[in-house]
């Protein structure tokens, strides 16, 4: 086959800059190859170098004692303590993103990205236990949201469901920011034993590299360079980049991969993710020091006629590639032959620092391979930092209970059961808590122990000021998992930004990474693993700045988790300050259509002493949930619906009940045990107050009534009407 000449239009379309082709052309003193300028396109691109974003991360906290992995591997790792044989275990987890494929393909680009997300766990040989999402959709209203609802959630539920892992956890949201380009983050964990952590640096020369799973097709050719792209009125032409996914080829290559990393045969494994064989092969060599030279003839492919570029860029999923012991070929052939998987010798390690790719006895590619990845370039984009927020003017007096009807009555603060009922949340039997307040919990298999999941952002926050809205996301996570009684561990992130190349964009991203990072080492919280999605415009409009952290607690044991039963005549407890910013609130957005003001302030010292004094005094917590969007009247709604009881709030005004200061927990509890806490919290020096008390039929904010039935209807059915 005639491959094409090489065009500035061919590099243009390959997402390189003409400063970035000459760098190409000066490293490999020639002109390159059509294959090996989608090579360069594939490991170049900002998905997969991180070439706008590697300065800034590297300032985040990433280690502690609890970590075994930071960042850089297929998922971050971090132990939980000894398992039912008393053996050590690591919990092992990741977030990552498929947003231009979901808005693509929605069901498709959803779906595969629950697939890649869970190889990223089990390829590090841990058997995942948990998932979680965060959606973000447009504007209800606009004519793409209600088909981007179907698809994306039901290729979350499709795979998830189909592969057998719970989804326990996570957030959707509406915005017209979203319109043109909805955000679709996944997340997985697993458990392992943390003495059988299994990494990808290739090691040893003249080793087999192997082929696994299923076989190579043309879908997702081009994905990585796609996803590093804005989109424009050429979006339909993108269709062919969205990979197709199947769970059940999933569920066998994870048990395939864990019974053969059982034998020992396994020097190194690499899931075939963003821009497949070629990024896989590249991290294993560059991370191992060594080359790799890779024969095309013997990839196993699914269509006829494939060039070395298509079976290079190849994004089909449900593939692994293994640097193996050659003196158990055989014993890795037998497992996968008996789950009915593909297997082949495809390459071997060498000494020299080449990437070799030989396809029909022509030589296709012959790179140095350490410039592919490790030396990808890396820019210091220039940045302004976001201007302060304009004083919020004054807010009237609003009705407590109208403004509590317009919050639970809209898309982001009804109850997602529409969504929920969607993904199997029981399946593995170890599902503690399931979707619904505060974080999702799973039984560590065999023993007493839980781990709690969560994930936040407010992305109102972060646009308004991108430090404090940095700070309050892993805040947020951090009282998410507090409110369940979980110790919190250690966080993933997932940074949804616009186009970088746009000084203000890079300064929200700069803004944000400083405020993550503070929070993260104040809460001692590392960020151990995560991805950069960045160019989320459409036609020159970019996303709100979407930051999502997810989290991970340990609950050491799971009967003195806070389950948040409420009976009636107990009482609500305010841990924290009145509230008093209603700037940036879910009020102001949802019941006055204002988006004005500065984001609440985080006091991380006030934080960590709050939720510590949450974790001291969990046998005196009957229920507990953290004041967020909608501030104490949302939040005391939320926890006394989900039990069937009303609640009476003695608090008047609209900035005490809906205000969103932050660092503030909801308690319900006995007057016995409220009493207990009363003293406590004077000795800990955290202001505690009685707010009011659950119980009867209505909800009472300030003096202002209605039926708890009548919101609780409205409550939980306005998604179904919105999207069902």
């Amino acid at each position: 086959m005639q491959e094409p000449a090489i065009t500035p239009d061919l590099i243009a379309a390959h997402g390189l800059k003409d400063d970035e082709y000459s760098r190409i052309v000066e490293i490999i003193g020639r002109t390159p190859s059509f294959t090996e300028l989608g090579i360069f396109s594939a490991m170049w691109n900002e998905h997969c170098s991180y070439k706008s974003s590697k300065k800034w991360l590297r300032k985040l906290p990433t280690e502690g004692p609890q970590v075994i992995c930071g960042p850089g591997e297929n998922a971050g790792v971090v132990a939980i303590g000894p398992g039912p044989d008393g053996r050590e275990l690591a919990v092992v987890f990741k977030m990552e993103s498929h947003n231009h494929p979901s808005y693509i393909e929605p069901y498709q680009g959803a779906a595969t990205g629950m697939g890649g997300i869970l190889r990223d766990v089990f390829t590090m040989g841990a058997r995942p236990v948990a998932a979680m999402n965060a959606l973000s959709f447009g504007d209800p209203a606009h004519p793409k949201t209600r088909r981007l609802v179907h698809g994306v959630v039901e290729g979350v539920g499709g795979y998830g469901n189909c592969f057998g892992v719970p989804t326990v956890a996570g957030e959707v949201r509406f915005h017209a920011s979203y319109n043109g380009n909805c955000l679709v983050n996944a997340f997985a964990a697993g458990i392992a034993e943390a003495d059988a952590i299994f990494y990808s640096a290739a090691s040893g020369v003249g080793r087999p590299v192997v082929y696994l799973g299923a076989k190579t097709g043309r879908d997702g050719v081009g994905g990585a360079t796609m996803a590093s792209a804005e989109f424009d009125d050429t979006i339909a032409e993108k269709r062919p980049t969205v990979q197709v996914g199947d769970p059940f080829t999933e569920k066998r290559l994870m048990e395939a991969c864990l019974e053969l990393m059982a034998t020992g045969a396994v020097v190194s494994i690499q899931d075939m993710g963003a821009a497949g064989l070629t990024c896989s092969a590249v991290e294993m060599g560059d991370k191992g020091r060594l080359g790799i030279r890779l024969d095309l003839d013997r990839v196993s492919v699914r269509e006829g006629g494939m060039s070395a570029y298509e079976m290079m860029l190849s994004e089909s999923q449900e593939r692994m590639l293994m640097v193996l012991d050659p003196a158990r070929e055989d014993v890795a052939r037998a497992v996968f032959e008996k789950w009915d998987l593909d297997f082949a010798i495809v390459g071997e390690t060498i000494a020299e620092d080449r990437f070799l790719i030989v396809h029909n006895g022509e030589t296709k590619a012959d790179l140095p391979l350490s410039i592919l990845a490790s030396s990808a370039p890396e820019y210091d984009r220039p940045w302004v930092a976001s201007p302060p927020a304009e004083p919020l003017d004054p807010v009237a007096e609003v009705d407590p209970i109208e403004g509590l009807r317009a919050l639970v009555g809209s898309a982001n603060y009804c109850a997602r059961d529409w969504v929920i009922e969607q993904y199997d949340t029981q399946v593995m039997g170890d599902t503690v808590a399931r979707p619904g307040l505060d974080a999702g919990i799973v039984r560590v298999h065999g023993t007493e122990r839980g781990l709690a999941f969560t994930a936040d952002v407010t992305p109102r926050y972060v646009k308004a000021n991108p430090v404090e809205g940095g700070k309050q996301a892993v805040a947020e996570a951090y009282r998410n998992l507090v409110a369940k009684g979980a110790r919190p561990l250690a966080a993933t992130d997932n940074l949804n930004f616009g186009n970088p190349e746009k000084p203000g964009i890079m300064g929200q991203f700069v803004g944000a990474l400083d405020g993550i990072g503070q929070a993260c080492a104040a809460l001692d919280m590392p960020i151990v693993s995560g991805n950069v999605s960045l160019y989320n415009e459409t036609d020159g409009t970019g996303i709100d700045p979407t930051p999502t952290i997810g989290a991970v607690g340990l609950i050491d044991d799971l009967s003195r988790r806070i389950a948040c039963p409420v009976e009636t005549g107990m009482l609500a407890l305010l841990l924290g300050e009145s509230g008093t910013h209603l700037g940036r609130s879910a009020l102001l957005a949802e019941h006055l259509d204002r988006d004005e003001g500065d984001a609440p302030p985080v006091d991380l010292a006030a934080e960590r002493a709050r939720g510590e004094f949450i974790l001291a005094n969990l046998a005196s917590i009957h229920a507990c949930t953290d004041i967020s969007d909608g501030g104490l009247a949302l939040a005391a709604f939320t926890l006394a619906e989900a039990n069937g009881v009303g609640v009476t709030l003695d608090v008047s005004g609209t900035a005490a009940l809906f205000g969103e200061n932050q660092g503030r927990y909801l308690i319900a509890c006995t007057f016995d045990a409220a009493e207990a806490l009363m003293v406590a919290a004077g000795r800990a020096d955290v202001p505690l107050t009685m707010v009011g008390q659950f119980g009867g039929t209505v909800v009472s904010l300030g003096g202002a009534e209605a039926q708890l039935t009548e919101l609780s209807t409205l409550y939980r059915t306005t998604f179904a009407t919105l999207f069902g």
